[in-house]
């Protein structure tokens, strides 16, 4: 059967509208981004989301400060990996668990952070340990936890996650960002960390520019990147992967945001019928 196809978005105080663009292209299924400085109303948010037949699927935490200008930016603001802020992200992480949970939403996921090399560094020990306290929070409301893919290499995330040690634990695989951050081919990457998958997103991009070291690559429509998707779909199938794929598309102007999503749903549905 083909796959649900879903979208990644980011809530807001007028959720409806959000909505209402998305169910008048049929879509039904989400994964949400909550931003560090909004309000968690998760009332308001699930009158919304019942209003109309949405099924969210994720609530995506995304923290004060962060910023995605560069490589060097990433390392130095994302996730869980600067010291400054882990305390404070803890506790929004722990909060926007409790709200899922309040919601009826079954997963929580975020980017992590650029994972250290060294497994015995202070910095990855005490990642490490931070996201085990929020996978065993989780784990009590029956939530996952899913770690989004692309800042380190396939292995390196692997070989976190066995660390990690807790079964409510996996990954969101997004291929485009694997080729974003050239960190590795997404169709190998995905074959690494297949077993542990828990939700998709279905994104394309352009290789980072090898004359302006430190550059990240450019996020593209579906389609036009250099994502393979019908190899892509095909590794989903072999791993047994039957969840929605979210299309994640992050054009600035609204207007070409929805028309892309609109045609990847198409592309995607066109593709997941043939595998």
């Amino acid at each position: 059967m083909p796959h649900p196809i879903g979208v990644m978005f980011t809530a807001s105080d007028d959720l409806a509208h959000t909505l209402r663009d998305l169910t008048g292209m049929g879509i039904a299924h989400g994964q949400m981004a909550v931003p560090g400085g909004l309000s968690l109303d998760g009332a308001d948010w699930r009158r919304a989301l019942d209003n109309a037949g949405f099924t969210l699927h994720t609530l995506f935490g995304v923290y004060n400060g962060e910023s995605y200008a560069d490589i060097p930016a990433v390392q130095q603001t994302v996730g869980f990996i600067p010291p400054a802020t882990r305390q404070e992200r803890e506790a929004r992480s722990i909060a926007i668990v409790d709200l899922a949970a309040e919601m009826g939403v079954p997963g929580f996921a975020t980017h992590i952070g650029f994972v250290p090399e060294d497994a015995g560094s202070a910095d990855y020990q005490a990642v490490l340990a931070m996201v085990r306290r929020i996978a065993d929070h989780a784990a009590k409301h029956g939530i996952t936890f899913a770690l989004e893919t692309g800042q380190e290499t396939a292995e390196s995330l692997l070989a976190f996650l066995v660390a990690v040690e807790r079964d409510n634990v996996g990954v969101n695989f997004d291929p485009a960002n694997m080729i974003l951050y050239g960190t590795g081919d997404p169709i190998e990457a995905l074959e690494v960390v297949g077993p542990h998958l828990i939700t998709v997103h279905a994104k394309d991009g352009i290789w980072p520019d090898s004359d302006a070291p430190g550059s990240l690559g450019r996020e593209v429509a579906l389609g036009e990147g250099k994502v393979d998707f019908p190899a892509f779909l095909a590794i989903l199938h072999k791993f047994g992967y039957e969840g929605p794929l979210f299309i994640e598309r992050e054009a600035e102007d609204p207007g070409t945001r929805l028309r892309d999503i609109a045609r990847g749903k198409a592309y995607l549905a066109a593709l997941s019928a043939e595998v």
